[in-house]
């Protein structure tokens, strides 16, 4: 894959991590049920994806691996399952925003797990997404579902941020797209008991939409980004999807007419400034986890 090349898949890549709103919100099924549909053709993509990757070496699991890949698929639920409530509440654009608040909490629980000091710049990361959700917020009141809504996707964000930290703590030790896979089975059996009594009223045309959301979203979107990362710098690809809400808010205002107002606007460029701030500055991790820990 030549450096156009990747650079290329890596702008898909974000698309589709942009479609995962699109699709939540098209699927009429509740968000256990789309969790647990996404979770297990994730599954079953990033299997064939292994199996056809020459450099998609299997790495035999040990305790502490096991311990890891449990803790990341309970917080990949936990994301996952409040990022799609954020959908269905508050629509697309402030269910983006607010999940891409994830940098500034990096920031304040690395400082305490980590025991790292908090630079100026970093502090200045978290001021901006405070300041950008404030300004997404139309009015805060608790009986509005965009503020409902909004508070859904921060809880989103914070979940992903607390499995970005697992992963750096655990970084190298398994193989991105193995560790994907055991992770999203970890979601798929954890939603199982939610989402089977629901299973046989969903309609074929949402599986379709759960399916995308699985193989496109998740498992061709992380084979992408994780075949691109071997010929774009890490820090490259983070700032490459740094795009992604650009892209989800967008194509939610095209097929949903989620029209943004100037102030949700200026807010959501405040956010993104900080997404791409915080890939340039990612400190104490492998060249590749930033990256990573871009996508969802």
């Amino acid at each position: 894959m030549t450096a156009r090349n990747a650079l290329g898949a890596l702008h898909i890549g974000a698309l589709l991590f942009g479609l995962t709103g699109v699709f939540g919100k098209l699927a009429a099924a509740s968000a256990s049920v789309i969790v647990f549909g996404r979770a297990g053709f994730a599954v079953i993509a990033l299997a064939c994806f292994a199996a056809v990757s020459h450099r998609s070496a299997w790495h035999a699991l040990n305790r502490r691996d096991v311990r890891s890949l449990l803790v990341s698929g309970l917080l990949l639920a936990g994301h996952w399952v409040s990022f799609f409530i954020a959908v269905k509440v508050a629509g697309v654009a402030i269910a983006t925003l607010g999940f891409a608040s994830f940098p500034a909490f990096t920031v304040l629980l690395e400082g305490l797990i980590f025991r790292e000091r908090i630079r100026l710049n970093e502090i200045m990361l978290v001021v901006l997404v405070s300041v950008g959700l404030i300004l997404v917020t139309p009015t805060f009141d608790l009986a509005s579902q965009a503020t409902e809504g909004l508070l859904w996707a921060i809880a989103s964000g914070l979940t992903f941020s607390l499995l970005s930290l697992n992963n750096r703590a655990n970084a190298g030790r398994v193989p991105a797209v193995q560790a994907a896979m055991w992770q999203n089975a970890v979601v798929a059996l954890c939603l199982l008991p939610f989402a089977a009594p629901q299973i046989s009223s969903v309609r074929p045309l949402d599986w379709v939409w759960i399916g995308l959301l699985g193989v496109l979203c998740t498992g061709v979107a992380h084979s992408l980004f994780v075949a691109s990362l071997a010929v774009i710098k890490a820090r490259t690809a983070a700032v490459v999807f740094a795009l992604e809400p650009v892209y989800g808010i967008t194509l939610a205002w095209l097929l949903f007419h989620e029209t943004p107002t100037l102030r949700m606007l200026l807010g959501g460029a405040l956010i993104i400034v900080a997404i791409v701030a915080s890939s340039r500055m990612a400190r104490g991790s492998s060249p590749v986890k930033p990256a990573l820990d871009a996508a969802h």
